[in-house]
């Protein structure tokens, strides 16, 4: 297999920055990883200070323990600065993610010749 379809392949499917690690480009392979595991934690975060908000809820009793009623609560949009820190996190993992992929095919293919 072509150096640069395993380098698209490995930032496509394992994590952005690995392709460029791949084809020892570990400046940039750095930049792409360290800035997804931002955006990434920064995703997690607010996922996982929803699920503290609903546990709260159901060890206070303000709510049932039934399936139905915590997916409506977990599936309520947030809004404000919440939501837009959201979108713009999602947003950066999502153009990191394409341009370690779009990148590494590229240097990948530099090498090769």
């Amino acid at each position: 297999m072509k150096k640069s379809i395993k380098a698209a392949l490995l930032s496509g499917l394992v994590f952005p920055g690995s392709g460029h690690m791949f084809l020892q480009q570990y400046r940039r392979g750095s930049v792409l990883l360290l800035s997804a595991i931002a955006a990434l934690s920064v995703i997690i975060a607010k996922a996982l200070n929803q699920a503290l908000i609903i546990a709260d809820k159901i060890n206070s009793g303000e709510i049932s323990v039934e399936a139905a009623t915590i997916a409506e609560l977990a599936s309520i949009p947030t809004r404000g600065a919440e939501d837009l820190t959201l979108n713009f996190a999602a947003l950066i993992f999502g153009a990191v993610w394409l341009i370690g992929i779009v990148d590494s095919y590229r240097l990948g293919i530099i090498q090769e010749k």
